[in-house]
């Protein structure tokens, strides 16, 4: 909604109308005013109101999106390939092509780490957080959890 406010002479020569008429509007209750001082004044939403114009559209707040970054230890490189093809395909099967997730992911071989960053819609990223979580709390043999120094 606007937040002008405008005078009774503003709204007659808007609606092409007396001043005359718009305080007789205002007096019957048909145009809502606010009094200040010896003046009416009457906002922008009240005015569309009388006329039937739509009001102002209402500020549309985008999409949300989460980021995360999960980090797991004990991953050797073939087990952070497997892990990493498992995730990106998953992200990459999404339902809204519109608002793709979009994931990350490194593998540190000395520290035997992975981390895999995800940005996206907080459903889709909990639906990937949650395949995540079930995979790597499998006994699949998808992650070696003892890791073997070469």
């Amino acid at each position: 909604m606007k937040d002008d406010m405008y005078s009774v002479e503003q709204v007659a020569d808007q609606l092409g109308l007396h001043v005359r008429t718009v305080r007789g509007y205002i007096r019957s209750g048909r145009l809502r005013a606010v009094r200040i001082g010896k003046q009416y004044r009457i906002a922008a939403g009240d005015l569309d109101a009388l006329t039937g114009r739509a009001p102002a559209a209402a500020t549309v707040v985008g999409p949300a999106e989460v980021s995360s970054i999960v980090q797991i230890d004990g991953v050797d490189r073939a087990a952070a390939d497997r892990l990493g093809t498992l995730v990106l395909t998953s992200a990459n099967t999404r339902h809204d092509q519109a608002n793709p997730l979009r994931v990350q992911t490194v593998h540190d071989e000395e520290r035997h780490r992975m981390k895999i960053i995800i940005l996206g819609d907080p459903a889709a990223t909990a639906e990937l957080l949650h395949l995540l979580d079930a995979v790597l709390n499998a006994d699949n043999g998808l992650i070696d959890r003892e890791v073997h120094d070469v």
